[in-house]
C-alpha cells in the first residue's frame, strides 16, 4: 500500500503546513520560465515548444534519476507530491472569501477572490463573488488536488512534478492574447492533454459525492460547451453536485465575455463556497479509496 501512503501523507503534510512559504519550487520555477521566455521569446509555436522542452526536460531527468537512486525514495516523492499539491492554499483563499461576506465586506471579498480569478472582480456582489469562489474551487480542486494525485499513481514523482511545472507554464504562457497565442501554444495544449483524464475523473467523483443523477446531465449537456475542455466538465459536473448556477456574463481585462450557463438550481451565496470545499472533501475521501483498493487488488491478485 505504499502509494496510498504516501498520497495520504502528503495530504496531511498539505493540511497541516500548507504551501511552502518562501523558496517554493514553483516559485524559482517561474522565475526560470520568465529568464527563458526573455532570451527565446518570438511569435511563434515553434519557439513557444523550444521554450517548454527547454524547461521540462532537464528537470524531468533530473527527478527521476533522485527517484532510481535513492533508497528512501518513497520520502523523496512524498515530499514532492506535497509540494504539488495545493489543497490547503485553494481552501484557506476561499474561506477568506467566504468569511468578508459573511461579515459584509464586500470591498474586501473582491479584493481575495481577486487572488484566485482572473476576470475583473472590483464590481461584482455579493453572489458575483460568491459564484467567481465557487467555479474556482471547483476547477482548481482538479488543477491544484486531483490531477496531481493522478500523475503521481500513473508515473510517480517524475509523472506529478511534471504535470505541475506544465500547469504553472499554462498559466503564465496559455493565454488568447497577441503575445502569447502563438508562444504560449504548446504550454497551453500539454495543459489540456495531460488534465484530460484526470479533468474527467474530477468531474465523476464530483458527481458520486454529491448530487449524481444532476451532475452527469450538466456534465453531459453543458460541459462541451466551455471553451475550455477539461474546466467545462469539472465546473458543469459540480455545479450541478451542488445545485447552483455558475457561468455567465464575467469580465476579463475590460473585456465582457457571454459564458455558457453550467449548473442548475439557485445562484450561488457565500454558504455555497463551503458546500464546494466540502465536496472536495468527499471527493478525496473517494479517491483514498479507489487508490487504495485498487493497489490491494494489484498487490494480492496480480502476478509479477
Amino acid at each position: 500500500m505504499t502509494i496510498t501512503l504516501i498520497v495520504v501523507c502528503a495530504l496531511l503534510l498539505d493540511a497541516w503546513l500548507g504551501e511552502a512559504r518562501r523558496y517554493h519550487p514553483l516559485v524559482g520555477f517561474g522565475n526560470l520560465a520568465q529568464t527563458i521566455e526573455r532570451w527565446l521569446y518570438a511569435d511563434s509555436m515553434m519557439r513557444g515548444l523550444s521554450a517548454v522542452l527547454l524547461l521540462l526536460l532537464p528537470v524531468m531527468l533530473f527527478i527521476a534519476l533522485i527517484v532510481h537512486c535513492l533508497p528512501w525514495s518513497p520520502l523523496f516523492e512524498g515530499l514532492l507530491l506535497y509540494l504539488a499539491i495545493g489543497w490547503n492554499s485553494l481552501t484557506a483563499h476561499a474561506r477568506r472569501v467566504h468569511d468578508s461576506l459573511v461579515a459584509g465586506h464586500l470591498p474586501q471579498a473582491r479584493q481575495q477572490v481577486s487572488l484566485l480569478v482572473s476576470r475583473d472582480t472590483m464590481m461584482l456582489d455579493h453572489s458575483g463573488v460568491a459564484k467567481a469562489t465557487v467555479e474556482s474551487v471547483l476547477e482548481n480542486g482538479n488543477d491544484a488536488i486531483f490531477a496531481a494525485i493522478f500523475w503521481f499513481v500513473i508515473a510517480g514523482a517524475p509523472g506529478v512534478v511534471t504535470y505541475r511545472l506544465v500547469n504553472t507554464l499554462d498559466a503564465m504562457w496559455g493565454y488568447r492574447t497577441d503575445r502569447y497565442r502563438h508562444f504560449g501554444w504548446a504550454a497551453a495544449r500539454l495543459d489540456d492533454v495531460m488534465n484530460f483524464i484526470p479533468a474527467r475523473l474530477t468531474a465523476l467523483s464530483y458527481a458520486i459525492a454529491g448530487r449524481m443523477a444532476s451532475a452527469l446531465y450538466c456534465w453531459r449537456t453543458q460541459g462541451v460547451a466551455w471553451k475550455s475542455p477539461n474546466a467545462g466538465p469539472v465546473m458543469a459536473a459540480g455545479a450541478g453536485s451542488l445545485g447552483v448556477l455558475l457561468g455567465g456574463a464575467a469580465c476579463y481585462h475590460g473585456r465582457l465575455e457571454q459564458r455558457p450557463t453550467l449548473g442548475e438550481g439557485h445562484v450561488p451565496q457565500a454558504s455555497d463556497i463551503e458546500r464546494a470545499l466540502k465536496l472536495i472533501q468527499r471527493a478525496l475521501l473517494l479517491w483514498i479509496a479507489v487508490i487504495g483498493a485498487g493497489e490491494w487488488f494489484v498487490e494480492f491478485f496480480v502476478p509479477v
